[in-house]
């Protein structure tokens, strides 16, 4: 699968409405928000299929990958950033700080702005960001620094509402190593063992638990656990893939397993979550 690259910290791209995307499926080396002006169809991100519309706003983060079905003449806006955007003397270092941790430990999936008053100042930003790209005015640069300042902010501040822990700047770094970590791994339950973390990080087995709890105030395991529950009911309501399929992926040695573990957490099978 291509894979995309930035070539400064941050970057926006305004594309004209179309009626075909122009792009197969490819991943991202970057943050990437992708605001939708106009149109409707399906954006695919890592298998999971998400309808959208005006006004929605999706984050990619760093090896997601994705593509659109358009069903209507779309126009989509692209703010790119990296982590040395995040680390730019504009911003205070407590709240770079922040901003990195929220976008790279979010377990949310789908349009991350809820709420008609946050739709109607993530579109006014957006309209300000968009005039000021052809804008030749003296501080231009400033302002859409600003602007996009503003726009993360929101982001965000949406994210935190719907995360399953809490992470900030007051989270001990190797916690939230972990929580990347764990991200990365998700699908290889050999890596997520007690003992192989503490062969990472350098935690006792036996106090690794407790170590994540007092920065999260979840266990490891109980983090891992609802974070691939997260995952498992995005791809039954967004994808079409079996459930065996789904039980290969996230390595459960089969689909009644897989259905042991739904069960524990959600109290209804797979199946029945899927047709509700």
């Amino acid at each position: 699968m291509k894979k995309d690259f930035i070539h400064h910290p941050f970057e926006l791209d305004l594309k004209e409405p179309m009626d075909v995307c122009p792009r197969g499926g490819h991943s991202v080396s970057f943050f990437e928000l992708v605001y939708i002006i106009s149109g409707t169809g399906i954006q695919d991100i890592n298998g999971n299929e998400f309808p959208y519309q005006s006004g929605n706003l999706f984050l990619l983060v760093p090896e997601d990958s994705h593509h659109f079905t358009f069903t209507t003449k779309t126009q989509l806006f692209f703010i790119r950033f990296n982590k040395v955007f995040l680390q730019t003397k504009h911003m205070t270092t407590t709240f770079l700080k922040r901003l990195e941790q929220t976008f790279s430990n979010h377990t949310f999936q789908g349009p991350v702005i809820k709420g008609k008053d946050n739709e109607m100042m993530i579109k006014n930003l957006m309209e300000n960001l968009m005039t000021e790209m052809k804008s030749k005015n003296l501080y231009t640069g400033e302002m859409i620094q600003l602007l996009v300042q503003a726009v993360l902010t929101s982001v965000a501040q949406n994210l935190m509402k719907e995360d399953i822990v809490q992470v900030n700047e007051m989270t001990d770094h190797k916690a939230a190593d972990i929580i990347q970590y764990v991200h990365r791994h998700i699908y290889e339950p050999k890596k997520l063992t007690g003992e192989h973390i503490n062969n990472i990080f350098g935690i006792s087995k036996t106090y690794v638990g407790r170590y994540f709890k007092n920065n999260t105030g979840k266990t490891l395991n109980e983090y891992t656990a609802q974070y691939k529950m997260g995952l498992i009911e995005n791809r039954l309501k967004y994808s079409d893939m079996r459930i065996s399929e789904i039980a290969d992926e996230f390595g459960f040695t089969d689909k009644s397993h897989l259905n042991r573990f739904f069960k524990k957490l959600k109290g209804i099978s797979p199946s029945a979550f899927r047709n509700e």
